[in-house]
């Protein structure tokens, strides 16, 4: 199945609040070919030429991007280095000198791009072999009057929120434009490389569908936000979710105690029933948020680190996009059926590097 039907997205009326700002509420044009490039693709994603004294290496940044990449290359001689290491904080993410190495041989660059790994871009540039591109996939993807601001990414501060990764169907995107470029680079597996992006659109397709038939379990009061990060803004806007607040400001520091008594006032006021924190970055505030609200404090939920370790049968991003949305909609008292029975095995073995 191609992925053109997501370039042109339905936006999902989503409620407004104090915490969240949407950039704008218009859909996206352009569509991306069964075969040609990802309409858009340019400056922030320029296409490598084919590669020709080996095979084509690769470096990424977070784990979801890894686990895209390695899907779309699965069964080609294309390695794959993962850069950000599992349960960093890939906003604040300073790459060592160490990775100089292996951006110094790769033949192309995928970052998320949206201002989110400029430490990393930033020495990807300094030490790019001949001919070496870097492409940013969520800059590429999505037209900048789209671009989400919010609570954790105010517009002042210059940096969207980049998690666009969290939204099945922009992942999608994110493969489309994979496959494209690892063509470029690598004609040779051109026919491997559609293959796997056939099978892994069927995947996202079904990720697609089983969250909205466990959204349509729920009513529109309960399909509320309240998250210690804020990854879940295009998500929302996609299914006709609202995100209430996050608790981590631009700053990475706690909230002031007035910006806390106001997202309690919220938790009261929206009804919800749980609010969530994550596996890795455990919150105080939400947790006394949830004791003084009486509302249930989950703390499991991963922005950017997969379930498991390499190796295991849901450390992907099919198996972080099932675990996320399975423990949201059953805490907050919805039907998470068609998620649960979701076959989230990769299309192919995953030989990429995931730094731990």
């Amino acid at each position: 199945m191609s992925f053109a039907r997501y370039r042109v997205r339905s936006v999902a009326g989503v409620l407004v609040v104090a915490t969240v700002m949407f950039a704008s509420a218009c859909s996206s044009s352009g569509s991306p070919s069964d075969g040609g490039v990802l309409a858009g693709a340019g400056d922030s994603c320029p296409m490598r030429s084919a590669v020709t004294d080996g095979p084509l290496t690769v470096a990424t940044t977070v784990a979801p991007i890894t686990s895209i990449v390695a899907n779309i290359a699965a069964g080609t001689p294309t390695i794959i280095q993962g850069i950000v290491p599992e349960g960093t904080n890939s906003h604040t993410y300073e790459p060592p000198p160490s990775v100089a190495a292996t951006l110094e041989d790769a033949d192309i660059v995928f970052i998320n791009g949206l201002v989110l790994e400029e430490p990393t871009k930033e020495l990807a540039k300094a030490n790019a072999r001949s001919g070496a591109v870097i492409c940013e996939l969520a800059t590429t993807i999505l037209p900048e009057d789209e671009w989400i601001y919010d609570f954790s990414f105010p517009k002042e501060g210059g940096k969207p929120n980049p998690h666009l990764w969290t939204d099945p169907q922009m992942a999608g995107d994110y493969a489309a434009l994979i496959r494209d470029a690892l063509t470029a680079a690598d004609p040779t597996h051109a026919a491997q490389y559609a293959e796997n992006y056939a099978a892994f659109a069927l995947k996202i397709d079904a990720i697609d569908q089983a969250v909205a038939q466990a959204t349509a379990t729920m009513s529109e009061d309960q399909r509320q936000l309240l998250t210690y990060h804020d990854a879940y803004a295009y998500f929302a806007r996609t299914y006709g979710w609202t995100v209430i607040g996050a608790i981590q400001p631009s700053s990475f520091e706690e909230p002031t105690p007035k910006e806390i008594a106001d997202l309690m006032d919220q938790v009261k006021l929206s009804g919800v029933k749980a609010i969530f924190g994550s596996e890795v970055f455990p919150s105080t505030v939400l947790e006394q948020i949830g004791k003084e609200t009486g509302v249930r404090y989950v703390d499991v939920l991963r922005d950017d680190d997969l379930i498991g370790g390499p190796g295991d049968s849901d450390h992907s991003w099919m198996g972080l996009m099932r675990f996320n949305y399975v423990t949201m909609v059953e805490a907050l008292g919805g039907d998470a059926s068609a998620l649960k029975s979701l076959d989230t095995s990769d299309v192919g073995s995953d030989t990429a590097n995931y730094p731990q």
